[in-house]
C-alpha cells in the first residue's frame, strides 16, 4: 500500500469512528471533524516518509484511543438521567465496564461536628 493510500485509508477510518463514536451529538461532531481536517492539513505539504509514518501511526493511534475508550452520555429528559452508550468496542477488561463487579455505595462517615457533645 503507497503512503498516500495508508494516510487517506487512517482519514477516512478516523472521520468513520468520529461518526460512530459521537453519533446524534452535533456539537462533538462539528469539533471532531475540524480537528481532523486541521491535523491533516496541518501536515499535508509534508514529504519525509519517516515523519509522514509517524503521523499515520499517531493517527491510527488516536482512532484506536477514541474508538475503545470515549463513551457517550446522554441526559435523559423524563428524569435526567445519564444513560451511557457503550459500545462493543469499548474496552470491557476494564473492571469498570464489566458486568460481574459489584459496586458498594461508601457510607458517609459521621462527621466530628454532626455529633454535638
Amino acid at each position: 500500500m503507497s503512503i498516500r493510500s495508508k494516510v487517506l485509508s487512517s482519514f477516512k477510518k478516523l472521520h468513520k469512528t468520529r461518526l460512530e463514536v459521537f453519533r446524534e451529538d452535533d456539537r462533538a461532531l462539528a469539533v471532531a471533524r475540524d480537528k481532523i481536517n486541521l491535523e491533516f492539513r496541518k501536515n499535508k505539504d509534508e514529504k519525509d516518509t519517516e515523519k509522514i509514518s509517524e503521523l499515520i501511526q499517531i493517527a491510527e493511534d488516536s482512532e484506536d484511543i477514541l474508538r475503545r475508550n470515549v463513551v457517550q452520555g446522554i441526559v435523559r429528559e423524563e428524569d435526567k438521567a445519564l444513560r451511557l452508550r457503550i459500545r462493543k468496542d469499548v474496552l470491557r477488561s476494564d473492571p469498570m465496564y464489566s458486568l460481574d463487579v459489584k459496586y458498594e455505595v461508601p457510607q458517609k462517615k459521621p462527621n466530628s461536628s454532626d455529633n454535638p457533645s
